[in-house]
């Protein structure tokens, strides 16, 4: 048994139509859970088809949990201000039930600060939402009384308070989460105020570090390594994606006030920016160095920001199966490894 699990995240970012995005994740779930992957994960945004193209996650996990069997469906994250923690806490439960207990939620109180206002809030007062609907939602999903004539959470689903995931940036934030015997969720990448020409998986560490230090004796570690990772099978085809999740990055770096050096080289601007873009023995290299992953119980790996076509994400979810995941330690419960083709 693998020291550790491998898990698929999509956001849902092709270039394509939504249905056609909904069509292409589901088959994508489906082709891990074929290549052995432990888990899949979705993560909910609002009102941008550029940052991601699922509001409901809920929705497109239960269609994919009717077509696979084994992988486990995890959402990273739900908007937990923005949602009404009862209605989470049912159709969770629901779709736990429907998946034979498939189902693992993933909670955070939210990047997108424009998405408040639309649902009511000041952007300003995410923690303190984000607190009390948490606090709601785990009344319902302990099984704890709700109405005045003794009703609760139906379907019971106590479970899913037992394996709840929540996400933060901070140290502060994992204490919290620890202390609470959570999972903790960390991102692909740290915001950033500068620039220093290497990762930030090494900023991580003290967030790990105060996560396991904070839990309570006996409850083990569970944490969540994102990373953007596309394997590819030669280095020209590499080069070319790697430069185009480069470009789609910047944007984002310069709405962080993060000047990038004139004439910095693609390889270590991707390092920078945490992108494992490369051939199976390049991303091997490059995840062998990050100091998180030894720690991790959770590698989740996902094409964002480079987001290329779906052929391209299949063959990406193939090699790493193959080539990546094993050589890290990794081994697949359930394995149809394809044989060896051309991209």
């Amino acid at each position: 048994m693998s020291a550790f699990r491998i898990g698929f995240f999509t956001r849902l970012l092709d270039d394509a139509p939504p249905l056609e995005r909904y069509r292409n994740a589901l088959d994508q779930i489906a082709h891990a859970e074929a290549l052995g992957f432990d888990t899949a994960w979705v993560a909910q945004h609002h009102f941008s088809a550029d940052e991601g193209g699922l509001p409901s996650p809920f929705v497109l996990l239960a269609q994919a949990a009717a077509r696979t069997s084994r992988i486990r469906l995890a959402t990273g994250i739900v908007t937990l201000p923005l949602e009404a923690p009862l209605r989470v806490a049912e159709d969770a439960a629901v779709l736990w039930l429907l998946a034979g207990g498939r189902l693992e939620l993933g909670i955070g109180s939210g990047g997108t600060a424009s998405s408040f206002a639309p649902f009511g809030h000041d952007a300003a007062d995410r923690s303190g939402i984000y607190a009390a609907h948490k606090a709601v939602l785990l009344r319902a999903l302990r099984g704890e009384t709700l109405t005045t004539d003794g009703g609760a959470l139906y379907p019971p689903a106590p479970e899913l308070a037992e394996t709840l995931w929540e996400a933060t940036f901070s140290a502060g934030g994992a204490e919290r989460i620890g202390r609470e015997g959570h999972g903790l969720l960390l991102s692909r990448t740290q915001p950033r105020r500068e620039y220093t020409g290497r990762g930030s998986a090494p900023d991580q560490v003290a967030i790990v570090d105060a996560h396991a230090q904070a839990l309570p004796d006996g409850v083990p570690p569970r944490v969540m390594a994102s990373r953007s990772v596309l394997v590819v099978d030669d280095e020209d085809t590499a080069a070319r994606w790697r430069a185009h999740g480069i470009a789609r990055s910047l944007p984002a770096l310069a709405a962080q006030g993060v000047t990038v050096p004139s004439g910095t080289p693609d390889t270590e601007l991707a390092a920078f920016l945490d992108l494992h873009v490369g051939t199976p023995e390049q991303v091997l290299t490059t995840l062998a160095a990050d100091p998180v992953l030894p720690r991790a119980t959770d590698l989740v790996l996902q094409p964002h920001p480079v987001d290329p076509p779906h052929a391209v994400v299949l063959r990406s979810l193939e090699l790493l199966a193959r080539d990546v995941a094993p050589a890290l330690g990794w081994r697949p419960a359930v394995s149809q490894l394809p044989e060896r083709t051309t991209a």
